[in-house]
């Protein structure tokens, strides 16, 4: 229940449950259930967790939470839990901007997947990279990123696909293939609205406002919608973090069209409301762009 709550974007509900089902587990009663369910049900709950707990606004506690599940995978030795529980650290990391500790987090799931015959894990583990050198402007992101679509999905999974359409879309724009972006758009969107896999909406539309801003026909006016409509959802789902990308976005427009005290108003509230997380670069880039407004 809690995980299709989180994936339908419902998070405050689904970290309810996780917390409910983490309070229920009982090692002695519960762990030999990992062979039944492919792995541990408590590292599973504190893997997912951290993710709801990043959207959610808590960047600390998401890392700690992913953390300590992967600490646990370690010490159940049950290779299948481990290698699940590495993409949530990955995840956090990446979001967070840290990308040197998703890499070694990453390294380690290629070789283990690699040396259990995991195709899935496999493919999780190009995503991932692809992910990262999306995010940190590398040349050839679109060709990873692509790959591990086709990994991903000839291992017979489709969840996620709205993320990773809006990823591959940010890695066309990023090498001018404007046509391309478009397109990954298209299909981020249809996604969100024919499965219900509403999480990452906020964030499909905001990266959709970066691309008609860097697009060749510079369109303001889209652009605006699209962050105007990525605060909506952001705000309607509680999910903080994309709400603090979107309201970025929004203000670092409106301050390019000189509306500095309409952009400061838009970003300070959700720059003010995080208590935690000020060394990820999402609240850096705030805090530096907020800066740049009160001049």
């Amino acid at each position: 229940m809690a995980s299709t709550l989180a994936f339908m974007g419902d998070l405050v509900d689904a970290k309810a449950h996780y917390n409910a089902a983490l309070a229920l587990y009982r090692p002695a009663e519960h762990r030999r259930l990992m062979t039944r369910f492919g792995q541990d049900l408590r590292v599973t709950c504190l893997a997912f967790r951290s993710m709801v707990l990043w959207l959610l606004g808590y960047p600390d506690a998401a890392l700690n939470d992913a953390e300590c599940a992967l600490m646990e995978a370690r010490q159940i030795e049950h290779a299948a839990t481990l290698m699940f529980t590495l993409n949530f650290p990955i995840l956090i990391n990446t979001y967070c901007g840290n990308y040197h500790a998703a890499n070694e987090r990453l390294n380690e799931l290629v070789v283990l997947a690699e040396e259990k015959g995991a195709p899935f894990r496999k493919a999780e583990g190009v995503l991932r990279r692809g992910y990262v050198l999306t995010l940190t402007g590398a040349a050839n992101a679109v060709e990873i990123v692509t790959a591990g679509i086709d990994l991903w999905r000839s291992a017979g999974s489709t969840i996620f696909t709205p993320e990773h359409e809006f990823m591959l879309a940010i890695a066309h724009a990023d090498s001018d293939q404007f046509d391309d972006a478009w397109r990954c758009i298209d299909k981020a969107m249809m996604a969100v609205h024919a499965t219900k896999e509403r999480w990452c909406e906020a964030e499909a539309h905001r990266v959709a406002g970066e691309i008609a801003l860097k697009s060749p026909q510079r369109d303001v006016a889209k652009a605006q919608a699209y962050f105007e409509h990525a605060l909506t959802v952001a705000r309607a789902q509680q999910a903080k973090s994309w709400e603090l990308r979107a309201a970025t976005s929004l203000a670092r427009l409106l301050g390019d069209q000189g509306k500095r005290q309409t952009a400061h108003d838009v970003l300070a509230p959700i720059y003010d409301w995080f208590t935690e997380g000020f060394d990820t670069s999402d609240l850096r880039n705030a805090k530096a762009l907020l800066r740049e407004l009160r001049r």
